[in-house]
């Protein structure tokens, strides 16, 4: 049984030198940058976060100092604007009371109601 039909059998063999090996390993190209980088990158960007984060706090602080200053420098002006509205208010409730009591005979409009000759400023402002 060596021949079939007149034809000479041939088996099927091996090239000469053997088949190529068979690549069972998994061949992935690198994606990405490697641990290393990315570590020194999420460092570097902490470094300029936390300098930001920095040069905003003496920023802030630069304003709370300009804003304090700010308002030394301002109060000289309210306290004087305060003494002219309250001077104004007294002057008018005077010529009030002038107008209110003038039939009343012996009164003196704005006289203090305190027996003493020390300013004591309204503890209440009528509007």
């Amino acid at each position: 049984m060596s021949q079939s039909g007149g034809l000479p059998f041939a088996q099927d063999l091996p090239p000469q030198g053997g088949y190529q090996p068979i690549r069972y390993k998994r061949n992935l190209p690198a994606r990405g940058p490697g641990g290393i980088a990315i570590f020194a990158g999420v460092t570097a960007i902490c470094a300029y976060g936390f300098w930001r984060v920095g040069q905003g706090n003496l920023e802030q602080r630069e304003l709370r100092r300009e804003k304090a200053w700010s308002r030394i420098h301002l109060v000289p002006l309210l306290l004087a604007e305060a003494d002219r509205d309250v001077y104004r208010r007294e002057k008018a409730m005077v010529a009030r009371e002038k107008e209110i009591m003038k039939d009343v005979p012996d009164w003196e409009a704005g006289k203090s109601v305190y027996n003493t000759k020390r300013y004591t400023p309204s503890s209440f402002v009528v509007l």
